[in-house]
């Protein structure tokens, strides 16, 4: 009889190995028996998949349990680390058919031991002993061949398993002594990339079987081919272990781009025989695992910095004699490009039939063009335009500068044209000062002379870093056109400056109804912009109305908005009826940085409007009504206009209560790979990306790269920070507007498209490092979560004065007049939702615009939104934060019920030192915590925080949960589906009802104690209170502590399984529940 333990797989494990990761082995104690698996590099969860076999007496009554244990294996020095054990008796072994796959949580083999995550495994008793290897399979007859083919030699077919659902158990690769086979990487030009090659089983033949395995997206396809060998006689050891390796392909395919299909198994086979296709399951638990590292942060290591050649970009002259590294773009990778300044043009001929020119010039290198503006009737133009072409792009040794008269029929006439050498242009090095421009006389088409003429041009080459290169021209943008050719050009954005409009109505005089007969019901109605907010109704119908509220707006400098004050008659549920009104420009109010009172002012209304259609009935009035306001321009606060979970800036609207910056930021947009086509052009898809980013009031936007999957924009941009507690967006869209003749608003307007967005918290960078990361752009969509790209960055967090951040972490997140004088909830949010608006207006009226929908996606303007997998998400996000609350309980009821004699001997000794020294109490604690921090700095975080589909909940999230959140609002649904979902959100809200209405039950017991409720459960416990006092003030307290902590921890044997005098006595207290209808 044979005891057969299957270690699975385990999940969760502790880091050990000061990297973050751990190399796990597991190995098995049974009965003097010692058996290991494999080791499992780099990893916190493994897969082993192994059979151990020992021997099991069945003759024996007794048999000592089971010990496994989970090691990490050092390396290089020779040794292990504990990562945690399982003890199972053998009273719970079943036979062979009745096993089951079980999780077990790891436990401790130490009191001080750290110790998480679970183990998986299988076991059973097996009357077989260990398998053999199988015989060597017999040839294909001549019969059983395909009628197709002719008789061939036999060769080997390797049965290479297809993943299993989740549902099932991974496959399994015992510890026999098989015959292995050797497994090798499939060349880099053959697959993008090779992952965790499946356990195979083969039989013993003359050739060596060679695999890999692509992982496209959600397919898996193995890959078998052969190769002449032969088979060594015994085999030390064999080893399976998992392999994962980049490799670049022709085409730069990534493994989201490719297009989703079901996993294919091919099996090797006799020449002339079809391949054997068959379906596998494509959610497995590798399918799984792969889709998780494409969705986790990939180190890059990009060649950062500027470096110069010594001599000029193609082999001429050059301004550099040695190679000089600067700082000014030490983020990104340095760009050469050719900057060509088309100044301007003199004594140009006209034209022989119209007798004057139209000019313009048309720049040439190689297959690009680049035209400049042209100008009507003119001899001498200027035009002041630069172009930028690319070095990696660069297809001729010659670059050509044309001056033609355009024609409005026919052909455009030449007038000239100058010619550059390429190898003769010289480099220019920031922070140089610019090339001057020189005069070039034109020459004739084929060079032979020189012709009437002359144009002012500059030719150099430089880099990413020239002043010229935010407005140049971009060889990259060459298939833009019209207005859109100023839609691809980097930009940076300042955010309007917002204040919070404060208006106090206070009061109201001589306010007569139109109807004499009844007294008005009046309120006020103020409006700023799109902005309206209404007073409530006077409380007493008088026509002194009185209210003193507060009615608080969003503006924008300059202020082009006026404040509306209007006095209105609530004459009908339906119908208001004006009795004033008055228009205020905001420059006259008064600007405060603190909560001192403002002064009020008394302002006339005019009643019939503004005076101009009604002249003649405003001379009819004898007095007029007024109105008392206080209103000032609140310069303490800070205006959100983004969520303060995420928020990038805290400084109040007056630069007057501003700090000194703490810190300077320094981002280098490197580059996109793997986009995926976001709209079709000349019928294949396409993608024309930008990157904005968004610190503060300042934002900044990249250029647009034409159609490409993998743009380089390699753009370096700096900002000051004055709170580290703060968060840095990024996003990515698909530029829709490079025709110039796309709608600019309406239901038809053209949309940028979202591609993806990033987040990093400041907090969490080392101060003086250089993050290179790949952040995967994961969007949700309504069928599923997706990865649309990667987004390549270079961070650098570099402080100015550590004793200044030091103070900052001490002082409020936001500025002081947010906890004087807060806003409501449902202020905050009106008001981020009005900031938000006036902030895309403006930045949409730019040149280019950064527009709305771009606006709004940066500022997750949909976030208050509801929606049932963030639902799910926050209730986790909980759930994983009251884990350790409940492992801690679990522990020390443990401990109480004396799980592990020696632990609880360990807590009965320091709960006596504590009671006996109470001293020692906070110094322990503070100290426990100390070590603790000083032991996890080894598993510090090494990459900044990025997108967690797991965390999010978008991996398991419904498709009708989905749709539902994709929903407008109102909702756009069927009445069916809205029905449906209001009723499962009914369900939801029950279910929270319950939990609201249990813990108002316990608070109103405890309320009861003492409200004589129940008069007899009240009269027993004041009694109980007076006992208590007595004993308590003539016995010492640590006697007391002592009495009851040994009490608590008592041992099992003088427990009772029946709940305690105190929990029976408190259930039996009333609650108002006998109330409720």
């Amino acid at each position: 009889m044979k005891l057969v333990v299957e270690v699975v797989d385990a999940n969760d494990l502790m880091p050990k190995d000061g990297e973050g990761s751990a190399s796990s082995f597991v190995e098995v104690d049974f009965d003097s028996q010692l058996s290991r698996t494999k080791t499992v590099p780099k990893n916190l969860n493994p897969i082993w998949n192994q059979k151990l076999f020992f021997n099991f007496d069945e003759t024996k009554n007794y048999h000592p349990a089971i010990e496994i244990s989970v090691y990490n294996e050092r390396r290089p020095i020779p040794g292990r680390n504990f990562l945690g054990r399982v003890r199972i008796p053998c009273s719970n072994i079943v036979k062979k058919g009745e096993e089951a796959y079980q999780r077990l949580q790891l436990e401790r083999k130490w009191l001080f031991s750290s110790v998480k995550g679970e183990i998986g495994l299988k076991i059973y008793l097996s009357p077989e002993s260990k398998p053999k290897s199988p015989p060597p399979s017999s040839p294909l007859k001549p019969a059983e061949a395909p009628h197709s083919s002719p008789p061939q030699p036999p060769e080997p077919q390797i049965s290479i398993s297809s993943p299993p659902p989740l549902t099932n158990t991974p496959p399994i690769s015992e510890n026999t002594n098989l015959i292995s086979k050797t497994l090798a990487a499939v060349p880099k030009a053959e697959a993008p990339v090779v992952e965790t090659p499946k356990a195979v089983t083969a039989e013993p033949l003359k050739e060596t079987a060679t695999f890999a395995e692509v992982d496209n997206s959600n397919s898996f396809i193995a890959v078998a081919k052969s190769s002449g060998a032969k088979p060594a006689k015994r085999p030390k050891k064999e080893i399976v272990e998992p392999v994962e390796e980049r490799v670049g392909t022709a085409q730069h395919i990534y493994k989201h781009q490719v297009l989703q299909q079901p996993g294919i198994s091919v099996k090797k086979r006799p020449q002339g025989v079809p391949f054997n296709m068959h379906q596998t399951h494509p959610r497995g638990h590798q399918a799984q695992a792969s889709h998780q590292d494409d969705y986790n942060l990939k180190d890059t290591n990009p060649q950062l910095g500027e470096r110069w050649p010594n001599s000029g970009a193609f082999g001429g002259r050059g301004w550099m004699n040695g190679e000089r590294h600067t700082s000014t773009y030490d983020l990104v990778e340095q760009m050469f490009y050719l900057y060509v300044r088309v100044v301007k043009a003199k004594d140009l001929p006209p034209s022989v039939i119209t007798g004057s020119c139209d000019p313009y010039v048309e720049v040439k290198l190689g297959n690009y063009k680049g035209k400049t503006r042209h100008f009507e009737k003119r001899l001498n133009p200027e035009w002041n335009q630069v172009f930028a072409f690319s070095k990696e792009r660069v297809q001729s040794s010659v670059l050509e500068v044309f001056v033609k008269d355009r024609e409005m029929v026919g052909r455009d006439d030449y007038l000239g044209r100058v010619v550059f050498d390429l190898h003769e242009i010289p480099t220019r090095v920031p922070p140089d000062s610019p090339l001057a421009p020189q005069w070039y006389r034109l020459e004739d088409r084929r060079g032979h002379g020189k012709v009437r003429g002359e144009i002012m041009v500059a030719v150099w080459m430089g880099t990413q870093a020239d002043e010229a290169f935010s407005e140049a021209w971009h060889s990259d943008a060459a298939a833009a056109y019209g207005e859109g050719v100023f839609n691809t050009r980097s930009k940076v954005y300042i955010s309007p400056k917002l204040w919070y409009l404060r208006v106090n109505v206070i009061e109201a005089q001589d306010v007569l109804p139109n109807d004499r007969n009844r007294l008005p019901d009046v309120f006020v109605k103020a409006q700023v912009g799109g902005q309206v907010l209404k007073t409530n109704v006077s409380e007493t119908r008088t026509t002194n109305p009185l209210w003193n509220e507060d009615l608080i707006f969003v503006a924008a400098e300059p202020f082009e908005d006026q404040l509306i004050i209007t006095v209105e008659d609530h004459v009908h549920y339906s119908k208001d009826e004006l009795l004033g009104s008055i228009s205020l420009p905001l420059d006259i109010f008064e600007r405060r940085l603190d909560h001192r009172p403002v002064h009020s002012r008394w302002f006339n209304l005019e009643k019939y409007g503004f005076g101009i259609l009604d002249a003649d009935r405003r001379k009819e009035l004898k007095f007029s009504s007024r109105i008392h306001l206080r209103v000032c321009l609140e310069g303490g606060y800070h205006v959100l206009d983004e969520s303060t979970l995420y928020i990038s800036d805290q400084r109040p609207t007056s630069r007057q209560l501003w700090k000194q910056p703490v810190g300077i930021l320094e981002v280098g947009i490197l580059s996109a790979q793997g986009l995926l086509p976001m709209k079709m052009k000349d019928g294949r898809g396409s993608t024309d990306a930008y990157c904005v980013a968004k610190y503060g009031q300042k934002w900044v936007r990249t250029r647009t790269i034409l159609d490409t999957f993998n743009p380089k924009w390699n753009e370096q941009y700096t900002w000051e920070v004055y709170d580290p507690c703060t968060v840095i967006t990024l996003g990515v869209f698909d530029n829709c507007h490079l025709g110039g003749g796309e709608k600019p608003n309406g239901g038809n307007a053209v949309r940028d498209s979202r591609i993806g967005k990033v987040r990093i918290r400041l907090s969490t960078l080392e101060a003086h490092k250089i993050y290179s990361h790949s952040y995967p752009l994961l969007v949700l969509q309504p069928n599923g979560v997706k990865k649309m790209g990667e987004l390549q960055l270079s961070v650098r967090f570099t402080t100015l004065s550590l004793a200044h951040m030091v103070y900052i972490y001490g002082h409020p997140l936001l500025p002081k007049m947010h906890y004087l004088h807060p806003f409501t909830v449902n202020q905050v949010d009106n008001l981020r939702h009005q900031a938000m608006n006036i902030v895309g207006v403006r930045l949409g009226r730019a040149e280019p615009p950064l527009r709305k929908e771009v606006v709004e996606y940066m500022l997750d303007r949909d976030s208050h939104m509801w929606s049932m997998r963030r639902s799910k998400a926050n209730f986790f996000r909980i759930m994983s934060l009251l884990s350790g609350i409940f492992s801690m309980s679990r522990w020390f009821s443990d401990v109480c019920n004396w799980k592990n004699p020696m632990t609880s001997v360990l807590v009965h000794i320091l709960f006596l030192i504590l009671i006996w020294y109470p001293e020692l109490i906070l110094p322990t604690l503070f100290l426990y915590m100390f070590l603790i921090g000083l032991w996890n700095y080894r598993f510090r975080p090494r990459h900044p925080p990025h997108m967690d589909t797991k965390v999010s909940w978008a991996e398991a999230v419904n498709p009708d949960e989905l749709d539902e959140e994709f929903d407008t609002f109102p909702s756009s649904r069927p009445n069916d589906i809205a029905r449906l979902r209001y009723d499962r959100l009914r369900t939801v809200a029950g279910r929270i009802q319950t939990v609201v209405g249990d813990i108002a039950t316990q608070g109103e017991r405890i309320h009861s104690v003492l409200s004589w409720r129940d008069p007899r459960a009240t009269s027993l416990f004041v009694l109980f209170c007076f006992c208590a006092a007595v004993v308590l003030y003539v016995t010492p307290f640590r006697a007391v502590a002592l009495l009851a902590g040994l009490y608590y921890l008592r041992h099992p044997r003088f427990r009772s399984k029946l709940p305690s005098v105190p929990s029976n006595f408190f259930r039996r207290l009333p609650a108002r529940t006998d109330s409720l209808l």
